[in-house]
């Protein structure tokens, strides 16, 4: 892998890792317990459940176009956040969250073994390391969204600290 390419591909990592301008994600999500992650107020448009899976969805949806493969779009947005407010179980919870830190491996995985600036077939005028940054920034909004959400129901700091302290 040529320095350039080396160099983008260390930052990206740190990037989906939530290693550069916040915690790391899994920091933010390994402690919330089922409970948390389906609680709502009127004012939030959405659970911390239907938030993670939101950007699932999403996540899945760019892996495939990082790998140069054509996934459909849906119809509409609405498509990719989950109608229920929050996980059928605290095993349902905990899978959900391992899926998507799964996910933010595979990013990181792509990362460092194809070349970030060849142009994909699939979706002109777009680059593997395009794509991954997309993954990065998107994941990096929610989660800010998330700890907001924890801020309001008292839920912050987690176990491994959180910033500001």
């Amino acid at each position: 892998m040529e320095q350039s390419n080396t160099a983008f591909s260390e930052a990206l990592v740190k990037s989906l890792k939530g290693e550069r301008g916040h915690l790391p994600i899994k920091n933010a999500l390994s402690d919330i317990d089922v409970a948390l992650a389906g609680k709502r107020r009127e004012e939030l448009p959405y659970s911390i459940y239907q938030l993670v899976k939101h950007m699932t969805y999403w996540q899945d949806f760019l892996l495939l176009a990082a790998q140069d493969e054509k996934p459909v779009l849906p119809v509409h947005v609405r498509e990719s956040w989950p109608e229920e407010e929050c996980p059928g179980s605290e095993e349902e919870w905990k899978q959900t969250i391992q899926y998507f830190l799964q996910g933010i491996e595979q990013a990181c995985t792509v990362a460092q073994n194809v070349q970030l600036d060849k142009p994909l077939e699939s979706w002109p005028g777009e680059t593997p390391g395009g794509v991954l940054r997309n993954i990065a920034s998107h994941n990096s909004y929610h989660l800010g969204e998330i700890v907001l959400i924890r801020r309001l129901f008292s839920a912050w700091p987690p176990p491994t600290g959180g910033y500001p302290v």
